[in-house]
């Protein structure tokens, strides 16, 4: 993974990880969790826009929307239960957020397993947020494809 193709807020948040040991790693991640952004209105009363993300063991939808100035905004509802899962989606939806389709389209599939979490999370749950980046870029290339 090379620091061109990470987006600034992405390669600190990997950055904070890594400078901390694995417990610790562990409580920032839970941080995350409790800083989920809540999702607009409008998606709060139409939970079939946001899409289930099956990769997760919990029940957590997304939806990476495209707005009128070209940016990029990722939504997530994930249970305070399932506070690992919630911090992935959260760090997702601050990483995400802003950034053009490309520079979306551009973060490494493998950003998740850099941020020294392999031992201390199992590896079902890294795959949910693997599952919640790869939706967001489908989702990302799918309104680029229809505008």
């Amino acid at each position: 993974m090379t620091e061109t193709t990470l987006p600034p807020v992405l390669a600190e948040i990997r950055d904070d990880f890594l400078a901390l040991g694995e417990r610790d790693r562990l409580q920032l991640l839970l941080e995350f969790s409790r800083e989920l952004p809540e999702i607009p209105v409008r998606y709060q009363n139409a939970p079939g826009m946001l899409e289930r993300v099956e990769e997760c063991q919990s029940p957590v939808r997304a939806f990476a929307e495209i707005d009128g100035d070209q940016r990029v905004h990722l939504y997530a509802t994930a249970p305070a239960e399932a506070p690992t899962t919630r911090g992935f989606a959260s760090i997702l939806a601050q990483g995400l957020d802003g950034l053009s389709p490309q520079e979306v389209l551009d973060v490494p599939d493998d950003y998740p397993l850099s941020l020294g979490l392999t031992n201390a999370v199992s590896p079902l749950r890294l795959n949910g947020m693997s599952g919640i980046l790869t939706r967001a870029k489908r989702q990302v290339r799918e309104q680029l494809a229809s505008a």
